[in-house]
């Protein structure tokens, strides 16, 4: 018998069994996974949705978090083809200092991993060669397990797009999934909602007013769509009208993963042209990012927008050279990927790129080494899917 267990045993015969339950609560994962051979009292209540949950938040307000990146998917730059491609680091969230590698543990029928979101160190993937987007995964890579979903209940499925959170009031976790139709003129997409509490699939309402003469519109997938404040977000870029009237336009829909309704939000007041614009989050808050042409040759603005009860930009930084950006850390660093200058490599030149966190109030960059293109999400130790349906350990 190993000391750890034989201490635990003592403990428990000299302690209450409310303080030897708090003491477990605080414990990380790999030890609860190993503490719950001691007894079956403590295998059951280790297993329990109240269990989870406590250690759970015992580990947000204690900072056990990380990073996990990986490379990206989207655009004409594929990463998975690499032979590392099925990898996942997680890094400190702190310095991006790798920490672990782990690989994904499912496969598709393309190859190629799409990367839906992170919520409390679960990870959800769908197929991305695939416009529907049917077969979807969730993954918890701290405790090797993870969970195929059962199959849609839309008629049809095109140009999907999915979304990833965490249902606070029910301690349920959700997967959104949205099809466009494509019927003319555009009507409202279809929806569904996941519930890993019930493994099932059930449709739901947009519920919000849709513009009538809208002809095309699609999803800005340029970063994963972001779970903040209870809410999955999308940005909808629309062409409405036709000829002569045609213009474009853009929407913001909120999903709030508790009540199961989407709304509509307002965009910020800026009249201000962009190139591209992205939704993100920023320290716990919806941000929206619009980089429009600066001053200098290769010189972008990339201006941040809060929202708070309304929109307030924050910053406006200038940013030479900017290839990607990838998102906010934590501690509110720009991520970001700049073109760098022209290397010689076996008497070639290549052009090398490099990765940056920039300080939005100071500007000061600082180079890390991470791979060119990437998804990048928080990431923590978690018990959810421990026990469950249709749940595969590996």
């Amino acid at each position: 018998m190993s000391q750890p267990t034989i201490l635990l045993r003592r403990m428990s015969n000299h302690l209450p069994e409310e303080i030897v339950l708090e003491i477990l609560v605080r414990l990380p994962v790999k030890s609860l996974l190993r503490f719950r051979c001691v007894c079956k009292s403590w295998y059951r209540y280790i297993a329990t949705p109240n269990f989870i949950n406590n250690n759970l938040l015992y580990c947000n307000d204690h900072n056990r978090g990380f990073f996990i990146h990986m490379p990206k998917t989207t655009g004409s730059m594929v990463s998975f083809s690499r032979p590392h491609g099925q990898i996942c680091t997680v890094a400190s969230h702190h310095t991006f200092e790798a920490i672990s590698e782990l690989r994904i543990p499912f496969t598709f029928q393309s190859g190629y991993p799409h990367f839906v979101g992170s919520c409390n160190g679960i990870l959800c993937f769908s197929d991305y060669r695939s416009f529907e987007f049917k077969d979807v995964y969730l993954w918890n890579p701290s405790i090797r397990k993870f969970k195929k979903l059962p199959d849609t209940c839309l008629t049809h499925l095109f140009n999907v797009s999915l979304g990833f959170g965490f249902d606070s009031q029910n301690n349920d976790y959700k997967v959104v999934r949205i099809s466009q139709s494509t019927a003319k003129p555009m009507p409202p997409p279809d929806a569904e909602v996941y519930s890993l509490s019930s493994d099932s699939w059930k449709r739901v309402g947009l519920g919000i007013s849709w513009r009538s003469n809208v002809v095309f519109h699609k999803f800005n997938s340029t970063l994963s769509f972001p779970f903040v404040s209870g809410n999955l977000h999308w940005m909808i870029e629309m062409i409405e009208g036709g000829g002569q009237e045609r213009r474009f336009t853009s929407m913001i829909l909120s999903f709030d993963v508790n009540s199961e309704k989407f709304k509509e939000l307002p965009l910020p007041d800026d009249e201000g042209g962009c190139i591209t614009k992205c939704l993100t989050s920023f320290k716990g808050k919806l941000a929206l990012i619009k980089f429009g042409y600066g001053v200098q040759p290769h010189s972008l603005l990339c201006s941040i927008w809060v929202m708070g009860d309304s929109w307030n930009k924050i910053r406006v930084l200038p940013i030479e050279n900017l290839t990607d950006f990838i998102g906010f850390t934590n501690y509110g660093l720009l991520l970001v990927q700049k073109r760098s200058r022209l290397v010689s490599t076996n008497s070639e030149l290549e052009r090398k790129h490099k990765s940056v966190l920039i300080d939005p109030e100071t500007l000061h960059e600082k180079e890390i080494q991470v791979d060119y293109r990437l998804d990048v999400a928080a990431y923590m130790e978690n018990l959810a899917l421990l026990d469950g349906a249709n749940v595969v350990s590996y």
